[in-house]
């Protein structure tokens, strides 16, 4: 499937988006990715990379950030965030279920807060799964489906009408599983709920990091 079936231009909410991701970083998220980011070292890939906030938290120890970013609006933040950044950080486009780049060639990969809105995570898995090298990581952010089972079928009910209103986001992958099942074991994982109110419903989230096993 070529890139151009996936393409993805949200000019309203990407406007949106980047003005309450920035408000956010003082209610929780800065510490977040911050935990994410912690000890990452060598190439990493970044997908969805969004306005790059992520940046300018990455250690000195990164040689190289490849940031893929399909939304027209966050890529041109993401570009400017990028100058800034304490580490070389190239900005692209593409999406995350065929990323521009060859086989093996990352040592690590990052999803913060994007899985629950691509169009195929699956695909998009097994993407970070092919050009991460064999032991290599991959740190993740992800709010994810609830398990505790009431919770899990309220979330699935509103993801009948929440992506048309949140740029395409779900509310109830189970983000774990897909990981397992895309070839990554996840070693360590933090759950936790987190909300930025009035409009952001709390949602169960995982950080972490899984390690891309062999073969």
């Amino acid at each position: 499937m070529a890139a151009a079936d996936y393409y993805i231009h949200h000019p309203l909410f990407a406007r949106l988006y980047a003005r309450q991701s920035v408000q956010a970083e003082g209610k929780g998220i800065a510490d977040q990715r911050a935990r994410m980011l912690a000890g990452v070292h060598g190439r990493v890939i970044e997908v969805g990379a969004g306005n790059g906030l992520n940046f300018a938290l990455y250690p000195s120890a990164v040689s190289e950030v490849v940031a893929v970013e399909p939304e027209p609006y966050l890529r041109e933040r993401a570009e400017t965030a990028a100058g800034d950044a304490g580490v070389p950080v190239s900005v692209v486009a593409g999406v995350a279920e065929q990323l521009p780049v060859p086989d093996e060639t990352f040592d690590v990969g990052v999803a913060s807060l994007v899985l629950c809105s691509v169009s195929e995570p699956r695909l998009a898995l097994r993407e970070l799964h092919r050009v991460i090298r064999p032991g290599g990581e991959l740190r993740f952010n992800e709010h994810v489906v609830s398990e505790r089972r009431g919770l899990a079928v309220l979330q699935r009910g509103l993801d009948v009408l929440w992506p048309y209103v949140a740029g395409g986001c779900h509310m109830s992958r189970d983000t774990g599983a897909l990981l397992d099942e895309a070839g990554f074991k996840i070693e360590t994982v933090e759950r936790f709920t987190f909300s930025i109110p009035p409009l952001d419903p709390p949602k169960p989230h995982i950080l972490g990091i899984a390690r891309r096993r062999e073969g």
